[in-house]
């Protein structure tokens, strides 16, 4: 059997953020938003996953986080991939997280030797919040996203990095924890 996977950080919800994300959704846009319960840092997408190699994958989630401490990341900022005139996604910016990059790096790395496809593109940490899925009101979406560019939304204690299972419905994604490492 197999189901869909990523190693992720959870986040709670924040009240700025929750701002942010009410704002987004009456904007108007063509959003497909991010369920505020859902909102998370992705380490690594796997996608379709052999549940035989759960154990293998909890190992290796155990390995890339060997000799970190607990820290500290600061939710700040807001932007768009590839970038405001042409958006794709709607992300929530982080700070402090050279950790989460040595972590990625690691199980990216780690988890090729599984077969997993390796990230040909730079890890660049950060929490969708959004798909866009049209230009309709682009320029609203784009002036709140600018109005939010450098707002503070909270701090994160990341203490520990999660295997999770993704099951998509047409009401969107329900995520489950499969394996949690704590540091």
């Amino acid at each position: 059997m197999t189901f869909r996977a990523f190693i992720s950080v959870d986040l709670e919800s924040y009240p700025k953020l929750e701002e942010f994300w009410e704002r987004l959704k009456k904007s108007d846009a063509p959003l497909k938003l991010v369920a505020l319960e859902n909102i998370h840092m992705t380490l690594k997408f796997l996608g379709d996953t052999d549940e035989s190699l759960v154990d293998d994958i909890e190992k290796l989630m155990i390995t890339s986080i060997q000799n970190i401490e607990p820290f500290d990341v600061k939710i700040k900022g807001t932007g768009a991939f590839p970038n405001l005139n042409y958006m794709k996604v709607v992300w929530v910016g982080l700070e402090g997280v050279d950790p989460l990059i040595s972590i990625s790096r690691t199980l990216d790395r780690e988890l090729g030797k599984l077969g997993f496809k390796r990230e040909k593109r730079g890890f660049r940490p950060h929490v969708t919040v959004a798909r866009v899925k049209g230009p309709k009101n682009k320029n609203i979406l784009a002036g709140i996203i600018s109005e939010y560019e450098n707002v503070s939304f909270g701090v994160k204690k990341v203490d520990g990095i999660r295997l999770k299972k993704s099951v998509l419905s047409r009401e969107g994604p329900t995520y489950s924890t499969v394996k949690d490492v704590r540091f």
